[in-house]
């Protein structure tokens, strides 16, 4: 007796048109890049509000403490301000309400410029020509990845990406 094998598509491509089984061979060729970018890792803050803000960063480096700015962040969009793995715990975090002069604050005093910087350093902000703002402290517990969400209400989340 002799057996023959016979293989078949899975019903749903054979009722489905060619369309469909072109959008399912795209899916299939192209999930890798989908995964990939759902899985990178950075530090990210997305603007909640309905107006520009100006956003710098301040973090704990191999040459010292840095700050870093401005990020440009439009309204309701996201900004990645440290891609690739985050190396430290702890981030700071300072923001301006580009329109109404609102700001987002905290209790570290850190170095910023009028225009884009980076700045090495934390102390004698006046002395070397800065100005010194008090950055909010976000422990991201050595997460990978972490956001801060931006809002005009008290409260401004946080969060592993």
């Amino acid at each position: 007796m002799e057996v023959v094998l016979i293989q078949t598509a899975p019903s749903f491509l054979t009722r489905s048109g060619p369309l469909a089984r072109f959008a399912l061979f795209v899916l299939t060729a192209f999930s890798p890049f989908f995964i990939a970018d759902v899985a990178r890792a950075d530090f990210r803050v997305c603007n909640g509000t309905q107006n520009l803000v100006g956003v710098a960063i301040g973090y704990r480096a191999k040459d010292g403490w840095m700050t870093e700015g401005w990020w440009q962040v439009p309204a309701t969009t996201c900004a990645t301000l440290i891609e690739g793995e985050l190396q430290s715990r702890y981030y700071y975090l300072y923001a301006e309400d580009a329109a109404r002069g609102g700001r987002w604050t905290g209790d570290v005093q850190m170095c910023v410029a009028e225009n884009e910087f980076k700045i090495t350093g934390v102390n004698d902000c006046y002395a070397r020509g800065y100005q010194k703002m008090g950055f909010k402290e976000y422990d991201t517990g050595r997460q990978g990845s972490w956001m801060v969400q931006l809002s005009d209400t008290p409260g401004t989340q946080e969060s592993p990406n």
